[in-house]
C-alpha cells in the first residue's frame, strides 16, 4: 500500500528515481514492472504491472463498445509505456507523458494505494490552493468512510 508524498527528480535522460519508502515496498513484492501513463496528460500514474493487468482485465468484462472505456484505453495507451525498473531504482518516463505534464525536474510522488503519481512539484504546488477540499469534498468522503463501518 503506497502513502504519503516524496520529493524526487526526473533526471536528464527522463528516468525517475522511486523513493526509498516506495521502492522498499516494491523490493518487499519483487516488483520490477510497471506500466506508466496518464488520464489527463497532467500527471503520471506508476503502476505495478500486477495492479494494471487487474485494472485491464476489469475492463475487459465491459463492451469494447462502450465509449468511457474506449476514451479511457485511448488515453491510457497514448500515454502508456511497459517499463522495467533499473539496478538503481529508476524507471523510464514516457517521451510524450514526460513534456506533456513538464516532469522534467523536481517532481513529487504520491503514494495512490495500488499506484503511484507523479506531478511537476511547482505546477502541483501553485494548484494547490485552487483544489482545496470544499464542504461537499468533506461531505462525500465521510459517506464512503461510512458505509465502511
Amino acid at each position: 500500500m503506497f502513502r504519503g508524498n516524496h520529493p524526487a527528480k526526473v533526471d536528464e535522460k527522463g528516468r525517475l528515481k522511486l523513493p526509498a519508502a516506495f521502492k522498499q515496498i516494491l523490493d518487499a513484492q519483487n516488483v520490477t514492472q510497471f506500466y506508466i501513463t496518464s488520464v489527463d496528460g497532467k500527471s503520471a500514474e506508476v503502476w505495478p504491472l500486477s495492479e494494471w493487468e487487474k485494472r485491464e482485465k476489469a475492463l475487459a468484462e465491459f463492451s469494447t463498445m462502450d465509449d468511457a472505456v474506449q476514451k479511457y484505453l485511448n488515453l491510457t495507451s497514448y500515454y502508456g509505456q511497459q517499463v522495467e525498473m533499473d539496478n538503481q531504482g529508476r524507471v523510464l518516463l514516457p517521451q510524450i507523458l514526460r513534456g506533456k505534464a513538464q516532469l522534467d525536474a523536481d517532481v513529487t510522488v504520491f503514494g495512490k494505494m495500488v499506484f503511484l503519481e507523479v506531478h511537476n512539484r511547482e505546477i502541483f504546488e501553485q494548484n494547490l490552493a485552487a483544489n482545496e477540499m470544499t464542504t461537499d469534498d468533506r461531505k462525500a468522503v465521510a459517506a464512503i468512510l461510512s458505509r465502511r463501518s
